[in-house]
């Protein structure tokens, strides 16, 4: 299925043709990271069943796990009442990071500054 081929689900993407994405663990809700998509990215996502994202560094399509291993199973795709973001709920295969941790959300701020979240 395109995005095309769903009528109500029309995104709203930001000037540069993109939308963010939280990757949500199933099950537990925990946020594991936050990427970008563009059109083609959440068509590729809804088509295969394993999220993909648009690399703002790299200018290119990311398949999440493609050179790692770590793998985003998807196992459904909601998006909020404007449209314009989107939560992957995800089966993680791996660490979500490319630091290796579980979660990219792995640092609390508070008023003295970065410690490890608990």
């Amino acid at each position: 299925m395109t995005i095309e081929e769903t009528s109500a689900f029309t995104p709203r993407f930001n000037e540069a043709g993109l939308l963010p994405v939280v990757a949500q663990e199933a099950g537990t809700g925990r946020v594991l990271m936050v990427a970008w998509a563009n059109r083609e990215a959440i068509d590729l996502t809804l088509k295969k069943g394993e999220a993909h994202y648009w690399s703002r560094s790299r200018s290119e399509m990311w398949h999440k796990g493609a050179t790692s291993g770590n793998v985003q199973k998807v196992v459904r795709v909601l998006t909020d009442c404007d449209q314009d973001t989107l939560i992957y709920e995800v089966e993680q295969q791996g660490p979500a990071c490319h630091t290796g941790r579980e979660t990219c959300f792995y640092r609390e701020v508070t008023a003295e500054g970065l410690s490890a979240a608990t």
